[in-house]
């Protein structure tokens, strides 16, 4: 009955569907219809006013044809056939309609047709007002000519002469009396020897001119050279002054005395050292313990708290009553559920030596953290770990040249070196090498070290019961 049911069901689903899909294809093929129908009708408007438009063009033509003036009538045919294409763009409507904006589009069309005639109406006043003021221009220009050029061919041409010419014609209207006296060339002579004797006057004075340009350049030359010797004087000046201030601002001496204070440093750092590295080895250790700690944690999870339970019912319980139960010793099972409890003060314990032996490093990790900021070269290496003691000795080296270097090479303020000034210079140096001498107020130890050491070592060897087993006394004790 389920499968008559089911196929009943399937059966019924299938013949919805299929009726849904039979009268969505019937109402498209409807919308079809109708858009083929609508496009027909807008195909029939749009042939209705093209006649009309070519009706109106042949009277347009009919009315301003004018034979006398052909040009203009091409012009008027041209661009009346630009306005009518223009409005036919502008009239076009849409190749199908919405049956429900059928009457919308209708109104459209005829506002669309009134706007087409009243700017074809405007356009065709403008074309004929152009076309007649062409005519006219063209008619004035018809009767209208350009003025002629008149040439006076009665007047003789003008015959240009040459003065001597025309004095040869006209004749001398004046003739001047004849110069014959003896003193002419005399006087000439004179004039000459005035000129003659004031170039001589000029070139004495241009001589000595030039005699004392020459001294002028000597002199001047004599200058340059004695400017240049200044120069350099004043230059070597300048050098030795430099070097006095250098002396004066105790430089060499401050760069002697930072060398000594890095020397000292550097050696007070390794008789640190091996407390440095104790340090560092017990950093190693409380990384590898809280690791441990944490699987050991995920380990135990709440079995502590059922181990109490297992141990209370166990002890509570008869000897037939645990053989009943399937347990053969009771002790055996005691102890070996205090595994889980022993695991667990175990972790406490490491935990609280840890924390005793992070008091320590975390005292160290401050001092250190200011003479760092102070200046102190890092004690780590790119990947975290502690560096030998050479290494760290070459980077101290290192670190104390390029400062040293830096402040010689550094713009310093004229004059003496006050007594602040010179301390400011060198009480740092002075307050990292007193520090490292007092970084650890008690040398550290390996006491707490060993004692971490030896409980995680308990930790790693000691073996919780088995899931098991553990599953199994639950069941069985619970």
């Amino acid at each position: 009955m389920d499968q008559i049911e089911l196929h009943k069901q399937t059966g019924e689903m299938v013949y919805s569907t299929l009726a849904d899909k039979t009268l969505l294809a019937h109402k498209l093929q409807n919308s079809l219809n109708n858009t083929t129908v609508q496009l027909e009708l807008e195909k029939a408007s749009s042939q209705a006013k093209d006649n009309r438009i070519k009706s109106l063009e042949e009277i347009i033509i009919e009315l301003r044809h004018d034979p006398s003036n052909p040009k203009a009538v091409q012009a008027l045919m041209k661009k009346n056939e630009e306005d009518i294409a223009a409005l036919r763009k502008m009239v076009k409507l849409p190749a199908t309609l919405h049956p429900q904006t059928e009457g919308i589009a209708q109104q459209k069309k005829d506002d669309d047709v009134v706007a087409m005639l009243l700017a074809l109406h405007k356009r065709l006043i403008e074309t004929e007002g152009a076309l007649q003021v062409a005519l006219q221009q063209r008619e004035g220009g018809q009767t209208s000519q350009p003025p002629q050029p008149v040439f006076n061919l009665e007047e003789p041409p003008q015959i240009i002469t040459s003065p001597t010419e025309q004095t040869a014609e006209t004749g001398p209207a004046t003739s001047a009396p004849a110069t014959t006296s003896e003193q002419a060339p005399s006087l000439d002579m004179q004039k000459m020897m005035k000129e003659i004797q004031v170039l001589e006057a000029q070139m004495a004075e241009l001589n000595q001119t030039k005699e004392k340009l020459a001294t002028i350049n000597e002199k001047y030359d004599k200058s340059k050279q004695y400017v240049a010797e200044k120069a350099r004087e004043v230059k070597a000046l300048k050098e030795k002054i430099k070097e006095l201030e250098k002396e004066l601002s105790l430089d060499k001496v401050v760069a002697e005395i930072k060398k000594v204070l890095w020397a000292k440093i550097g050696q007070s750092i390794t008789d640190q050292w091996q407390y440095i590295e104790t340090i560092h080895e017990h950093i190693d250790l409380i990384g590898r313990a809280h690791k441990e700690n944490q699987k050991a944690r995920a380990a135990l999870g709440n079995m502590p708290e059922i181990a109490n339970r297992m141990i209370n019912v166990l002890n509570n319980r008869t000897g037939p009553q645990l053989a009943a139960m399937g347990i053969s010793n009771r002790t055996d099972t005691i102890l070996l559920i205090k595994r889980v409890l022993t695991l667990r003060t175990l972790v406490q314990t490491l935990d609280r030596r840890c924390q005793e032996m992070q008091t320590e490093v975390n005292k160290f990790v401050e001092k250190f953290t200011v003479l760092h900021n102070r200046g102190l070269p890092s004690l780590l290496n790119s990947a975290g770990r502690l560096l030998s003691h050479e290494n760290y000795a070459k980077r101290v080296n290192t670190f104390a040249t390029n400062q040293i270097t830096a402040t010689s090479s550094a713009p310093q303020e004229t004059g003496p070196t006050s007594g602040q000034s010179l301390y400011d210079k060198i009480e740092n140096l002075f307050f990292i090498m007193n520090e490292i001498r007092h970084m650890f107020e008690v040398p550290p130890n390996y006491y707490k070290y060993t004692e971490a050491d030896e409980t995680l070592g308990e930790i790693l060897r000691h073996q919780l019961p088995t899931q098991e087993w553990w599953a199994g006394m639950i069941q069985t004790l619970l």
